[in-house]
């Protein structure tokens, strides 16, 4: 909990740190300007619904089959990635990023999903069956839509989403891409979204594109629109804050710019290995648990992944991660996969990619209490296939470093969080703060049901703040 002159202090030294990074208060949702083609993302989160038992048991069973299914593994009939698969889990557990873009002329703004697992932009149509309340897309209202007329279709552990690939303008905080490809979808699952979100926002690559489509980042960055080749997440913890409310302020994205006063010391960059610049992949250098060394083969692969809630990786690694917490279980029924162990122990995980070892929280790593003296962890069993990544590196991680994901040269970055960063996980009295579209502030403006070629890059404003909601529902993306 933080004192309001402390809270003061945290924005007002992301203001000097960096004149386009942030609003020197909370509160303040007007944007910063600047000379310089990028752009700041402020993120918030609703906190974690609390669980029952019987209810941690089916996310945790849905959690690990859904992350599984989209990386092309487990026993499902749902095929790849890059025909279209895409998975949802339950994410109450404090673990989804979702933002404000706006689509067509007039724009209209609405709140997609963050992912950088992903590649694809779709949204809910305005004719769209199991939609229930979630703000629609209504193509008659933009004169600058196309309908392509191509199917599209996606499919998630929990349900699915389909529609027709169409042309429009997208725009997100003064930038701008005209005839940008996504998909409005008129056939979704119930409860598949949840009021605000109406879609998804893919930050992978082209590679792995369901609708084979440049995605809008990539559309930006090799149109020239960003200073620098790059954006960044740094990403606030409430996962052990029971005092946290349904929306808590969630941190940074940053577009074309890194926010110097979120890291402290040297970015420790990484390439993409040569070849695989689909997801934004990392190849495991080592590995410790409790302060012991985890053997493991050669060629251990990991998608870096801000839609993915905890970390899953190769059975016989976990179990040795395991092996090494005193007290630990493998469980069984709907936790097949997962471990439990002794609250009140204190693990202690590193990762490295290549460089340093990075540290995870013991806070990330206690998912839920399921007795009084039992925890669920944040590591689990997954099993991928052969063409996709042996490890998913989520949230769980992310949240414990300032990750940055390059273009060129095509890396991932991780740098240690500076204090102003770290002060700001549990900072109960942060303002959420609000959407922009261009330079003007404004909410999600899309409503609600009642019933049942060639681009061209454009950028308006410069170091624009823009509003990003973290959220929790039934079947958030996994992705």
């Amino acid at each position: 909990m933080f004192s309001p002159s402390l809270s003061q202090f945290l924005l007002l030294a992301l203001l000097t740190s960096n004149a386009f990074a942030a609003p020197s208060q909370p509160q303040s949702r007007s944007p910063s300007s600047s000379s310089s083609g990028g752009l700041s993302m402020n993120l918030h989160r609703r906190a974690r619904t609390v669980k029952t038992a019987e209810e941690w048991e089916a996310w945790a069973k849905n959690n690990r089959e859904a992350v599984a299914l989209k990386y092309g593994g487990g026993s499902s009939s749902v095929s790849k990635r890059s025909s279209g698969t895409n998975l949802l889990v339950n994410q109450n557990a404090d673990s989804s990023f979702y933002g404000s873009l706006a689509i067509g002329t007039p724009a209209v703004s609405y709140d997609v999903i963050l992912d950088t697992g992903s590649a694809d932009l779709w949204v809910a149509d305005s004719d769209c069956t199991g939609c229930g309340d979630v703000p629609t897309f209504d193509s008659s209202s933009s004169s600058s839509f196309k309908n392509l007329s191509t199917p599209f279709s996606i499919t998630y552990g929990s349900g699915a989403a389909a529609g027709q690939l169409a042309q429009d303008t997208i725009q997100m905080a003064g930038f701008s891409v005209e005839q940008q490809i996504f998909a409005v979808c008129d056939r979704i699952s119930s409860g598949l979204l949840t009021s605000p979100v109406s879609g998804l926002l893919g930050l992978g690559f082209q590679t792995i594109a369901s609708s084979g489509a440049t995605p809008f980042w990539q559309s930006l960055v090799e149109g020239g629109a960003w200073d620098d080749p790059l954006m960044a997440f740094q990403l606030t913890r409430y996962l052990d804050d029971t005092q946290a409310e349904e929306l808590e302020y969630g941190g940074s994205f940053t577009m074309g710019f890194l926010n110097s006063s979120l890291y402290t010391g040297d970015i420790d960059y990484n390439d993409i290995p040569a070849g695989m610049e689909t997801y934004w992949i990392q190849q495991i250098s080592s590995l410790t648990s409790q302060g012991s060394s985890i053997s493991f083969s050669s060629n251990q692969y990991a998608a870096i992944d801000t839609g993915t809630t905890l970390v899953g990786g190769p059975a016989d690694v976990i179990s040795e991660i395991y092996a090494q917490i005193e007290g630990s279980e493998p469980g069984s029924g709907s936790y097949e996969g997962y471990y439990t162990y002794p609250c009140d122990t204190n693990v202690n995980i590193t990762m490295a990619f290549g460089g340093r070892s990075w540290s995870i929280s013991n806070a990330d790593f206690q998912v839920a209490q399921l007795s009084r003296s039992s925890c669920l962890g944040a590591f689990f069993e997954i099993d991928t296939g052969t063409t996709s990544p042996a490890w998913i590196v989520g949230d769980t991680f992310l949240k414990n470093v300032f990750t940055v994901f390059r273009y060129d040269p095509a890396s991932v970055g991780f740098a240690e969080l500076s204090q102003v960063a770290s002060a700001m996980n549990g900072a109960d009295d942060l303002d959420v703060p609000s959407a922009t579209i261009g330079s003007v502030a404004a909410g999600v403006t899309a409503t609600s049901r009642a019933n049942s070629g060639s681009r061209s890059v454009t950028f308006e404003g410069f170091g624009l703040m823009f509003s990003l909601d973290r959220f929790s529902f039934d079947c958030a993306v996994s992705v």
